[in-house]
C-alpha cells in the first residue's frame, strides 16, 4: 500500500531531511586518505548526538550501525570497516534520519582524496550514477510513471558504458523505511503506478563498473560485486508536490 503524506507529515519528513542532509555533506567533507569506514561511523555517531536525531539504520531488521559505508567493490549495507582508506578508494555513505516515526534515506559516493586522485573509470562511474540520480529527479511530478524513472536512469548508465545492478533499487520511504511501491532502476517509459502529490520516494541509482551480479558477504550484510568490479551508489528521499518534486534531502554545507 502506498501511503500519501499529509502536510504534518511532510513538514516532519522535511526537517528529518534536512537534518540527515546536513549530517552526509558533513561526513563526506572528512572523507580523506588514512580515515576508515569506522571513523566516518564514530563521526556519523557524533554529529547524530550533537543534531539531536535519531538514526533511521540502526536497529533495522537488526543492522548494527548508523551508516551503511561500502568501499570499491563493496556497493551496498556495508558495515563499516576499520582498515584505513587510501587516496583513489571510492566511498559510499549511505544513512537514514527518523523523525516522529517517520524516515529520510540518502547517499553519497566520494572519491578519496578528490576526484583526481581517482582514475578514469572511477570517475565516471561516479559521476554517471550521481548524473543519473538526478537526471531521474528531474523527471518527478504527478502523473509520471514509475516505468519512466527507471528508463531514464537505466539509458544514462548504459549509454555511458556502466551497468544497472538490477536486483538493488529505490522505494517509498516514510514510516517505514522501505515503503510500496519499488523504484526499479531500468525499466520502460510510461509504464508502472502514476506519481501523485504526498508520495515520497527514494531514488537511488546503484552501478557497477562490470557486470551487475552480486553477492552478500560473510557479515551478513555487506553487499560485494562478484566480479570484484567497483561500484557506486547515489541517492535522494523526492517529496511529490502539486506541480514538480521537492528534494527533502538537498546536502547542506
Amino acid at each position: 500500500m502506498i501511503h500519501i503524506k499529509t502536510k504534518a507529515e511532510i513538514d516532519t519528513m522535511r526537517e528529518a531531511g534536512h537534518l540527515l542532509g546536513k549530517i552526509l555533506y558533513q561526513l563526506g567533507e572528512g572523507v580523506q586518505p588514512g580515515v576508515s569506514p569506522l571513523d566516518i561511523e564514530n563521526h556519523a555517531e557524533v554529529l547524530f548526538k550533537e543534531y539531536n536525531a535519531i538514526p533511521g539504520f540502526k536497529g533495522f531488521k537488526g543492522f548494527p550501525n548508523i551508516c551503511c559505508i561500502s568501499v570499491n567493490d563493496h556497493v551496498v549495507h556495508g558495515i563499516p570497516a576499520p582498515k584505513p582508506m587510501k587516496a583513489g578508494d571510492l566511498v559510499t555513505i549511505d544513512c537514514g534520519v527518523k523523525l516522529d516515526g517517520l524516515n529520510t534515506d540518502a547517499a553519497i559516493s566520494v572519491i578519496v582524496g578528490g576526484e583526481a586522485t581517482g582514475t578514469e573509470r572511477t570517475r565516471k562511474l561516479n559521476q554517471i550514477t550521481r548524473k543519473a540520480m538526478y537526471q531521474a529527479i528531474r523527471l518527478v511530478k504527478p502523473g509520471v510513471r514509475i516505468g519512466t524513472l527507471g528508463n531514464i536512469i537505466q539509458k544514462t548508465v548504459e549509454r555511458a558504458g556502466l551497468t544497472i545492478i538490477k536486483d538493488l533499487m529505490g522505494h517509498g520511504v516514510g514510516y517505514e523505511l522501505h515503503e510500496e511501491p519499488q523504484i526499479l532502476n531500468y525499466g520502460k517509459k510510461d509504464t508502472g503506478i502514476a506519481l501523485k502529490p504526498g508520495m515520497t520516494i527514494a531514488i537511488e541509482p546503484i552501478v557497477s563498473a562490470g557486470e551487475r551480479f552480486i553477492e552478500t558477504l560473510d557479515d551478513g550484510w555487506t553487499i560485494g560485486l562478484k566480479d570484484g568490479s567497483w561500484g557506486c551508489q547515489w541517492e535522494h528521499t523526492i517529496l511529490v508536490t502539486e506541480h514538480g518534486h521537492e528534494i527533502l534531502t538537498e546536502w547542506v554545507g
